[in-house]
């Protein structure tokens, strides 16, 4: 029997050493099946090629590819704007591609993406080739993007989604007073709204004013580029969008002249194909994850300049769950800036700002580093679908500004919340009891209102945060802390507004501020190198396969629930005193 027992045991054993082995050999095959699914060889087109451009999904500054979102069915994926960007200009310049076909699907990107992407069309039509668009439904996004080409066609029985703008505020003051809490509010600046959910029951008459401002700022620039796009007037524009055609027959769009022809897919695709000159049965494109690793034929430069990529809300850590998809900026950030500011060939820094600020420690960490690197070489800020409170606190201290006309940015000003729960505790009959060595031991005690003594305390320390933040952006722009405060007070403006304001030098895109940091640094002819990460290349991709796995695999089994998930973690993400945008922008 006891050798039956040591039998058993050896043979379980040994089983379960062999199950140990197989699962991690399978996880490294995994992630090398992974790994070549992203990996980027250099692709040659075939002659007489289309660049296929998908508007499928969403659309970042600085996307990376998920190869674990084809294996678990996702359909809609994260776009990269430097990818598209670059495929373009290859396609361009590429004599076996004869031009685009863009194919728009349920896409969404904030209109300063959109407008970097129509810049980059345009210069493609320059060549001479032709770029042809094709949509089920064009979303509003899509079409603004879309109506650029030379002939845009739509599905019999498709609709052209322009609807113009509306801004819909969610107030929790009811329900949270029915719950027994009760937000304590802090802020410096009239127009710093991101509190007004949790004091208010509607928005107040500053907030109204900016959003008014801007939305009207950035529709009318979205009706003005597809007047002149389709040859017609933007009354025509604004006509269709008042009289709800959007959700007429698909010939409308065709009578005002937002469409060329009605067609379907397969009859489009024959089209381009025949421009293309291509026989064959299929046509043949190339997307821009194969365009964009065209090589280019070149020498040795002089010097490099740096693009490094702030995209997300600031934040003390990064999310370590699986149900968000969103960057965040952490004080990672820093040690960023240092390696580039330490690295002698880079002679100038492009910092691409995508963020709605959050943690105003954070931003002063990050703010303290762009001064220094200042002092060394050239730092320019682009700025990207928005930059503002904390994104624009790490931009103000920059050699140079350049914002797209619709950024959104400014927001100048600082906010603070804290719950008191004391209705709450009543509810559910709990009570509490405090022993404290000093008056303010108990400083932030959930279960009761705070002492006057502790408000004028909190309310002083933002008022010196919004103090410090003024004098940030006073130095950096080169105007008084009294000009700057006319702009401020957490109003949020259109990257035009902020231009005629001073906050912003100039209005362009990323291509903008990099010719911008060669000038400042006399660089006639330079490397460009994009930088998203300070690891090494195998811990980076060891990390980021088995972080896209579990949140691909999260996002199939939540679906539509995800996006709940992913709006909730952030709130909880944003601790502290925060310089926050007061909005979540929703894309196109």
């Amino acid at each position: 029997m006891k050798q039956f027992f040591k039998m058993m045991f050896a043979s379980t054993l040994g089983m379960i050493v062999a199950i140990g082995i197989l699962m991690l050999a399978g996880t490294f095959v995994f992630i090398g099946v992974a790994a070549s699914l992203g990996s980027n060889p250099p692709y040659t087109p075939k002659a007489n090629t289309v660049f296929k451009l998908s508007l499928n999904g969403s659309l970042a500054d600085n996307a990376e590819d998920n190869p674990f979102a084809m294996l678990m069915g996702e359909t809609a994926t994260q776009l990269s704007l430097k990818d598209i960007l670059k495929a373009i200009k290859a396609a361009k310049n590429e004599p076996n591609v004869k031009g685009i076909y863009i194919e728009s699907g349920l896409f969404s990107s904030g209109t300063a993406n959109i407008d970097a992407v129509r810049r980059a069309l345009l210069d493609f039509k320059e060549s001479g080739k032709f770029i042809v668009a094709y949509a089920d439904n064009y979303m509003q996004g899509g079409y603004y993007l879309s109506s650029v080409a030379d002939k845009v066609y739509l599905n019999p029985q498709g609709i052209v989604e322009l609807l113009g703008f509306a801004s819909q505020t969610t107030f929790y003051k009811g329900i949270l007073k029915k719950a027994g809490i009760e937000m304590q509010i802090f802020k410096v600046g009239s127009y710093k709204s991101y509190v007004e959910p949790f004091m208010l029951d509607k928005l107040s008459d500053e907030n109204r004013e900016q959003l008014t401002s801007y939305m009207n700022g950035i529709w009318g620039n979205i009706c003005e580029g597809i007047a002149e796009a389709r040859k017609l007037s933007v009354a025509d524009v604004n006509r269709f969008a008042d009289e709800g055609l959007s959700i007429s027959a698909a010939e409308n769009a065709v009578t005002y002249g937002l469409i060329d022809e009605l067609g379907y897919k397969i009859d489009v695709e024959a089209y381009v194909k025949e421009l293309a000159g291509q026989t064959g049965d299929k046509l043949i494109t190339a997307g821009a994850d194969k365009l964009r690793n065209v090589k280019e034929k070149s020498k040795k430069k002089p010097g490099k300049i740096a693009v490094l990529y702030a995209e997300g809300t600031i934040t003390s850590e990064a999310s370590v769950t699986p149900y968000s998809t969103a960057s965040a900026i952490t004080e990672k950030m820093v040690a960023e800036l240092n390696k580039l500011y330490k690295d002698d060939e880079v002679k100038a820094v492009v910092l691409r700002v995508n963020s709605p600020g959050g943690s105003a420690f954070v931003s002063d960490q990050i703010w303290h580093e762009v001064v220094r690197m200042k002092e060394a070489k050239p730092l320019v800020v682009s700025m990207g679908n928005v930059a503002a409170s904390g994104g624009y606190y790490i931009s103000c201290a920059a050699s140079r500004i350049v914002a797209e006309r619709n950024t959104l940015t400014g927001s100048i000003g600082i906010l603070g919340m804290f719950p008191n729960a004391t209705g709450l505790y009543k509810m559910l009959d709990v009570t509490t009891d405090v022993v404290k060595t000093n008056h303010f031991g108990d400083f932030g005690d959930l279960s009761r209102p705070m002492r006057e003594d502790e408000k004028a305390l909190m309310q002083s320390h933002i008022e010196r945060g919004y103090d410090t933040f003024l004098s940030r952006c006073a130095e950096g722009r080169g105007m008084t802390k009294e000009e700057i405060d006319k702009v401020a007070q957490g109003r949020v403006w259109t990257g035009e507004q902020a231009f005629e304001r001073g906050l912003v030098d100039e209005l362009g895109g990323l291509d903008a501020a990099i010719e911008a940091a060669a000038g400042l640094s006399g660089l006639a002819d330079y490397e460009l190198t994009h930088v998203s990460g300070s690891k090494d290349f195998f811990t980076s991709l060891l990390e980021k396969q088995l972080e896209d796995l579990k949140l691909s695999i999260v996002k199939n089994m939540l679906g539509e629930e995800f996006k709940q998930l992913e709006k909730l973690n952030d709130i909880r993400s944003n601790r502290g005193i925060l310089a926050r945008l007061p909005y979540d922008i929703e894309p196109l």
